[in-house]
């Protein structure tokens, strides 16, 4: 089931557009056209009905669902923030990294200053991986 979840996500490549519209939804979710449009205002120029067409498309892409049981339409993400990174990573890791997940975490940690605290949870998780795999 879990391959069949991120062969669909796969197959509904969300847009860079359409990605900023989850990022605000599965902060704020359920919300109106109105609640993404006024938190991404903030940070982009743009009109209300291009965030109304925006999320009609992503409606009928299967991205979003939406509820109109009152009168302002509610929607809510059918796709996990969780399955949107591993969907995302996994296409990353494949094309641009012919498949190597060392080089992926290579190039990322030589690219970003880690703060001590980052580096103690890195350290964490790979002696945790490590007790598992045993």
């Amino acid at each position: 089931m879990y391959e069949n979840i991120c062969t669909l996500i796969m197959e509904l490549k969300p847009t860079e557009s359409e990605l900023e519209v989850l990022q605000v939804m599965w902060d704020k979710e359920p919300c109106t056209v109105r609640d993404v449009h006024d938190e991404l205002e903030k940070t982009k120029d743009g009109g209300y009905t291009s965030t109304l067409k925006l999320m009609q498309i992503m409606l009928d892409k299967g991205l979003v669902a939406r509820s109109t049981n009152s009168r302002s339409h509610l929607y809510t993400t059918l796709l996990s923030r969780e399955q949107a990174q591993e969907s995302a990573l996994n296409k990353i890791v494949d094309t641009v990294f012919k498949g190597s997940g060392m080089d992926l975490i290579m190039k990322a940690l030589g690219k970003h200053v880690a703060s001590n605290k980052e580096i103690d949870v890195i350290t964490e998780y790979l002696q945790q991986f490590n007790k598992d795999k045993k």
